[in-house]
Parts: structure tokens; C-alpha cells; sequence
């Protein structure tokens, strides 16, 4: 007797991936790569402890489209990192996965070519060789955890982590923020919700057991320790929430939950209410609070490259403008450097002067 299959019957076709490991050996990072993205997060990691009293700036493209691009925009940050160093700690943006409300362009790593071919294997490659190029130019990365493998595949070159929106509800992404290497930014739930951020912070502070991958690409038992370097990063939701009285009431909820009271602002996305025009404005708004007395915030987010806005992507891709952001619509270049200029020499004077919370 035949008996019907009971599984796998909406998959179409499973295909090879390398392992980590074999990805690792094809395109290693040196040691004096490695040395570098340890002392990058060590550097956050102070700034969260409030050992250093600098701002921490992430800032990049809203995604990563063309690696050209993107290290175009690297060796501008690298430049401009050095000028404002003494009170801001640049950070860039590398975002390869884009989480969808319903449907659209899944990122680099799931289609590098940006025509629903979804190679994978090289979107994961070319990935990872950008990551690498980064840390040998002496730029710290910041990405968004989404898919639970990719760390295995990219962890080692990752300064910082940001878990979205979407995400910071997800069992899933918080028993793998317990495991990450790096300091985790939860984000605000999309309706504005700060307990999603604030319970996931909790969360992923503590020990967790999950299934994942080893480097060998074999399934295992994952044993975590807990990240004791999760925060908040407030995103907006109906409405902004970076103003004064939104910072306070979310200071009050981290207390409440014996957390510190440690925010990073995101100065796109709701802030900003999808207007990349507005995010200086948000931005300034941060660093007059700072100017002001705030001691809770850490670090904002802005969403930049070469060429301000956003264009669709062309069926036909040597349409597409360079250095415009084929996602979200960010600020231009000119306008990102003028602004951090303007910032830094702002906040010199008060940033030192910031209380260490108790």
C-alpha cells in the first residue's frame, strides 16, 4: 500500500549553502581586522556603560544594494569619523536583510541581483566580503539581526545589533539576541509599544537553550549566556516618540524594569514620519535634550547615503542612480556630514560633563 507524503508539500526544491566555516576559510577576516571589531564593540560597550561619555552614531544607507556604493560611502565615514572623534562614535549602517510588511526587495543576502533570483549562497558571500572590506578600512559595522543563521555566516564582523520592530516581540530573535556577540538595540513595537523593547531587553539578558546551526552547518543545541548589552531604540510608532516627555516616560519604564536607562533615538522611520527631510530636525531635537540636561540618551540612527531619496529598482539596473537608496529615502551626503559637524561641536562641551547614572 502507498501511503500520501505527509511533509514538505508547499517546498519546491532544497538547495546547498555552504557552512560558515567554509564561507569563513574562502573570505577570513585578519587579525588585525578581528582586533578591530573586538575594540568596536568593546567602545560601545563603555558608552552603554557610561565609561565613555561620547554619542554613538549609526549611520549608513537603509540598505546595501551595491557594494561600490557602499564603501564609497565607508571611506566618506571614515574621514568624517576622525573629524568629530572626541564626541561622537561613528558607526555604520550595513543593513543586508529587509524585513517586509508584505511583499518586496528581501535584501542583498536573499537577492543580490535584485530580480527575484535569490542567490543566496552568493548574496551571503558578497556580504560577508563587504563586511570584511569594512573592517579593514577601520569602519565598525551595525546590522539588523533578522534571519537566526546569518550570524553564524557574518557575527564575527558585526559591532552592533538592531532587532526590528517587527521582530522584538519574536521568542526567536530574542533567545538569538541572548547569543550575539555585540551590544542589541531593541526597537519599539511599529504601534509605538515600548514594553515589546523593554521585555525582549530583559529576555535576552538571561540564559537561553534553541535550536541553531554550529559553524559546520550541522544542526545543534544552542547554549546562550545572556546579553547583558541590550536597549531601547525608540523608532516612533502612531506618533514620534523622541521628544522630551516620550524619553521621560521611557526612562521611568526602564527603571520600572531595573534596566538602565540607556536610548538610542531613531531619527527615521516614524520619528521622521518617512520624511527624510525631517530627520536633522529629529536629530537636532536629540542634541538640544543632551545639551539640556538629558543623561538617558546614548546614540541615534539616521538613514543616509550619497544621494538623498529613494528611487524604484529598473528591471533594467544600470538605470539606477549610484548611491541612492533603493529602499527607504534617505538624507544626502552633504546634509549627513554637515550635520554631525554641526552636532559634535555642539555636544563638546556638555558631553563630558553628563552625570554617570546611578
Amino acid at each position: 500500500m502507498t501511503f500520501p507524503s505527509t511533509e514538505n508539500l508547499n517546498v519546491t526544491a532544497f538547495e546547498a549553502m555552504p557552512s560558515p566555516r567554509e564561507l569563513h576559510e574562502r573570505i577570513p577576516l585578519a587579525d588585525e581586522g578581528a582586533q578591530f571589531v573586538a575594540a568596536a564593540r568593546a567602545t560601545l560597550c563603555r558608552v552603554l556603560d557610561r565609561a565613555d561619555p561620547r554619542l554613538l552614531v549609526i549611520v549608513g544607507p537603509c540598505s546595501i544594494h551595491d557594494p561600490a556604493a557602499g564603501l564609497d560611502y565607508a571611506k566618506r565615514l571614515r574621514a568624517l569619523a576622525a573629524e568629530v572623534q572626541d564626541s561622537l562614535y561613528l558607526v555604520m549602517r550595513v543593513y543586508f536583510e529587509k524585513p517586509r510588511t508584505v511583499t518586496g526587495w528581501k535584501g542583498f543576502i536573499n537577492d543580490p541581483h535584485m530580480d527575484d533570483s535569490f542567490h543566496i549562497e552568493e548574496g551571503m558571500e558578497r556580504a560577508r566580503r563587504f563586511l570584511v572590506d569594512l573592517a579593514a578600512l577601520g569602519v565598525p559595522a551595525a546590522t539588523e539581526a533578522l534571519d537566526p543563521a546569518a550570524p553564524q555566516y557574518l557575527g564575527d564582523l558585526i559591532a552592533w545589533y538592531a532587532i526590528g520592530a517587527r521582530t522584538s516581540e519574536s521568542q526567536t530573535h530574542r533567545e538569538m539576541a541572548s547569543g550575539l556577540s555585540a551590544p542589541v538595540g531593541f526597537k519599539n513595537a511599529t504601534d509605538g509599544n515600548i514594553g515589546v523593547a523593554i521585555n525582549a531587553i530583559r529576555s535576552a539578558r538571561g540564559p537561553h537553550t534553541f535550536l541553531g546551526i554550529t559553524a559546520d552547518g550541522t544542526q545543534a543545541i544552542v547554549r546562550t549566556r545572556g546579553n547583558g548589552y541590550g536597549h531601547i531604540v525608540l523608532r516612533g510608532g502612531q506618533s514620534p516618540n523622541y521628544d522630551t516627555a516620550q524619553v521621560a516616560l521611557t526612562e521611568q519604564e526602564l527603571a520600572r524594569a531595573g534596566l538602565k536607562p540607556n536610548l538610542v533615538i531613531d531619527c527615521a522611520h516614524a520619528n521622521s514620519l518617512k520624511k527624510p527631510e525631517l530627520q536633522p530636525l529629529v536629530f537636532r531635537d536629540c542634541v538640544h535634550q543632551i545639551i539640556e540636561g538629558n543623561n538617558s540618551i546614548v546614540g541615534m540612527m539616521l538613514e543616509s547615503n550619497l544621494v538623498a531619496g529613494n528611487q524604484p529598482i529598473p528591471e533594467d539596473k544600470s538605470r539606477l542612480t549610484y548611491g541612492c537608496s533603493v529602499t527607504d529615502p534617505c538624507i544626502g551626503w552633504d546634509t549627513t556630514a554637515k550635520l554631525i559637524r554641526e552636532s559634535a561641536a555642539a555636544l563638546a562641551p556638555v558631553l563630558r560633563a553628563r552625570a554617570r547614572p546611578a
